[in-house]
């Protein structure tokens, strides 16, 4: 039995980010959180999509999109979380890649019935298995090194999101939403039949992308399952759910932590959702212009940022980070609500600046002094991206109903939400856990 990761650094040393045998497990790990950077990405401007593709499709009906995307996350959390306490993390790790790559797969077959429905049935079960890997992949990250660099790990990780997020826009920006739009002109004089090849045409775009990556994720799946991965040892390998969810709501660091991440992933998926909505409306530009001349650099900004507070956090107590950039993030929504033009188009942009640190800051503020408590614990924030599937539809309707302006509320909420819970985590002092690996 090798020794405790937490004994790998002595009292007089400065606890190490992770040791070398862990490297190339966490590079594979990291990798995962670029694969669900990818799908979230190219979720988001399909909702702008698929109005154009099924004729009467209002907003908020393109938005549920968000709402399957995003509630598969909060149902399968707990079974990833109980596959985790059962079995570890690594299986977790696989069964969410598996689910993953058969989402990727079953666009093929919704593509075929040329029917929204079937999209958001193949939407749901792709972020299934996102959700089971964010369950395990997140907690996992937070394990292999001592506890004093937990944070910082998960956000160098985390890091590896962004990457994936500008590739996702990118394959959205060139593959789906600029080809969709040669067709446009197609489509004005179209007859009934030629509807309908049109929009045989318009789905063949749009699931090209997904199986591409569900070919990729096979071999993936493959190299992580024949790679050796630390092992968290459990004292219980038994659920005990009940007894743990009663230490869990009489944590309130905990509690608050889900409320906060709720209302980030909300912020997070309205403001990336809404982004080729509000800038052609203020600009007069196309959707795919949107995505390339504004949605990418923000995701660019957005990774860059991560790299940056993660070195930040070296000198900086996470909680006062993610105070400054909360209420940064108000402002600029703020300025986006209330100026508009190019300087609300550059402040939405700036927006992504802010939230670059959140989800796995809070996340790793949330999760101190859990313990082996950590793996339920962690279903509970990734159940918190829950807010991305409610609070899209809420921006949604509001547009329907108002302006894109406007709509951006929903944010200016959030990020009051999130700033609030800084400050709360900032008071809180809890002992550190350890965790025992072999």
């Amino acid at each position: 039995m090798n020794k405790p990761e937490s004994a790998a650094s002595s009292s007089s040393e400065k606890p190490k980010l992770l040791t070398a045998r862990n490297i190339f497990p966490f590079i594979l790990l990291s990798s995962c959180f670029a694969w669900w950077g990818i799908a979230n990405n190219m979720t988001d401007p399909l909702v702008q999509a698929f109005t154009g593709i099924f004729d009467g499709l209002t907003t908020f009906q393109s938005s549920l999109i968000q709402f399957a995307f995003y509630g598969a996350y909060f149902a399968l959390a707990i079974p990833g979380s109980i596959i985790a306490r059962k079995f570890g993390y690594k299986t977790g790790v696989l069964v969410g890649l598996g689910l993953y790559t058969i989402g990727c797969f079953l666009f093929f077959p919704a593509a075929l019935f040329q029917q929204f429905v079937p999209f958001l049935i193949a939407f749901y079960v792709l972020a299934a298995g996102l959700s089971i890997l964010e369950v395990n992949a997140n907690p996992y990250v937070l394990s292999i090194g001592p506890e004093e660099t937990a944070t910082r790990r998960l956000n160098l990780a985390q890091s590896f999101n962004p990457v994936g997020s500008v590739i996702g826009t990118l394959l959205a920006q060139i593959l789906i939403l600029a080809k969709l739009e040669n067709l446009e002109a197609l489509a004005a004089d179209a007859t009934e039949q030629e509807t309908q090849a049109l929009m045989s045409q318009q789905l063949t775009i749009v699931i090209t992308p997904y199986i591409i990556i569900g070919i990729i994720l096979v071999a993936v799946w493959i190299l992580i399952a024949l790679t050796k991965m630390p092992y968290v040892i459990e004292s219980d390998r038994n659920v005990n759910f009940s007894a743990t969810i009663k230490r869990l709501v009489r944590n309130p660091n905990y509690v608050f932590a889900v409320i906060a991440q709720f209302f980030y992933v909300g912020a997070q998926i309205t403001v990336w959702t809404y982004t080729i909505f509000y800038i052609p409306d203020q600009l007069g530009i196309s959707g795919s212009e949107a995505l390339r001349n504004f949605h990418l650099p923000a995701l660019i900004l957005f990774g860059a940022f991560r790299f940056i507070s993660t070195a930040v956090m070296g000198r900086i107590e996470p909680y006062y980070v993610l105070q400054f950039m909360a209420i940064a993030g108000a402002i600029f929504t703020l300025i986006v609500i209330t100026i508009g033009g190019m300087v609300g188009a550059f402040a939405l942009v700036a927006i992504s600046a802010c939230m670059s640190l959140m989800f796995p800051t809070i996340f790793g503020l949330g999760s101190r002094g859990l313990g082996e408590d950590t793996k339920i614990g962690g279903s509970g924030l990734i159940m918190a991206i829950l807010g991305g599937a409610l609070l899209t539809p809420l921006q949604g309707y509001i547009i329907d109903i108002s302006s894109v302006s406007v709509s951006y509320v929903v944010p200016l909420v959030c990020f009051v939400v999130i700033a609030a819970y800084a400050i709360f985590a900032g008071k809180v002092k809890l002992p550190a856990a350890s965790v025992k690996t072999v």
